[in-house]
């Protein structure tokens, strides 16, 4: 299985999950994990995706959701799991 990490941060909307978990299920991609959370007014979220069979090239994919979130207001930003862990390691 192929997973990636996906962040959204911005300041809170209505509408800012619905947007995101459409354009995963339009692509293929499953939702694994999720954590979200609001902190005086911004918005947080952080999602474990598994991208085995997504629909497009991971980097279009990727491309793409910083486009959605420019769009919605907030930052989108995605990186396979093996390279988010190499950078995050102690």
């Amino acid at each position: 299985m192929k997973k990636c990490i996906v962040t959204v941060l911005g300041k809170d909307k209505v509408g800012i999950i619905a947007k995101v978990c459409t354009y995963l299920a339009e692509n293929g991609i499953n939702i694994l994990d999720i954590s979200q959370t609001i902190v005086q007014g911004y918005f947080n979220m952080m999602m474990i995706v598994d991208v085995t069979d997504i629909k497009k090239d991971f980097v279009v994919i990727c491309e793409e959701m910083k486009a959605l979130g420019e769009e919605v207001g907030v930052n989108i930003r995605c990186q396979r799991e093996d390279i988010f862990e190499k950078m995050h390691r102690l």
